[in-house]
């Protein structure tokens, strides 16, 4: 479904990305780990077409999007829930999943948001809160939720457990599961959590420095003596 080939991005003089090579399967769960500053929301975005790759080439469904412009890359089928949650705070929960169906479509609105709310109940309860006034947890349901109402076949989640407390980060892997289990939905996820995220996905890769280290499946990445040693001994498994 997605294919990263050669690709490198720029911030001004600084590369950020240097020749980074991914492929994402129609169905698959895959995982992209690395310490802060490897690049990892760079890649997400470079898919989004902010910033933009600078060389190689990005394919969706086997159509060439590297030049698109992001509102076209949305309407082709891609939605991210950023890091950092990014909901209209002074919006309610209900008008922030109104926006996230504005690239749907609108027959199915009625369909979709009840989508969310059986994955996420909370928010069903929260309907008419604004969105700046619900926890953390809440508002990255709210997040993937939003991204979810614009039906999605290919969803970016960046740091989704990011400053939420374990339980509350279970829930939102669990949800994760869900839509990819119920729905078929593809996932390319972003996550510093790496054992959670590798026992996720199908499969998973390590971004260091802006360069592809490792790849593999999630098991085996797990069992990796290298991954371990960088990003799981001395973590929290719970």
């Amino acid at each position: 479904m997605l294919t990263l080939s050669g690709i490198h991005t720029f911030y001004g003089p600084i590369e950020a990305l240097r020749g980074v090579d991914i492929q994402v399967a129609r169905g698959e769960i895959v995982t992209l780990i690395g310490a802060n500053g490897a690049g990892k929301s760079t890649l997400l975005m470079t898919i989004c077409g902010r910033p933009r790759a600078t060389r190689g080439q990005i394919l969706f469904d086997g159509e060439d999007i590297t030049r698109d412009e992001t509102f076209l890359i949305v309407r082709r089928g891609i939605a991210q829930a950023p890091e950092g949650r990014r909901i209209f705070a002074r919006l309610t929960v209900f008008e922030n999943l109104q926006i996230g169906a504005t690239v749907g479509q609108p027959q199915h609105f009625d369909e979709d948001i009840e989508k969310v709310f059986i994955l996420f109940p909370i928010l069903r309860q929260r309907r008419n809160q604004r969105g700046g006034t619900l926890s953390g947890g809440e508002q990255q349901m709210l997040s993937i939720g939003r991204a979810l109402m614009s039906r999605p076949r290919l969803l970016l989640l960046d740091e989704p457990s990011l400053g939420l407390a374990p339980i509350v980060a279970k829930q939102i892997f669990a949800a994760i599961a869900e839509i990819n289990r119920t729905q078929g939905l593809t996932v390319l996820l972003v996550e510093q959590n790496a054992f959670h995220a590798l026992r996720l996905a199908h499969r998973g890769y390590v971004l260091q420095t802006g360069r592809i280290v490792l790849s593999g499946t999630g098991a085996e990445l797990l069992a990796n003596p290298e991954v371990r040693s960088a990003y799981l001994e001395g973590g929290v498994h719970a």
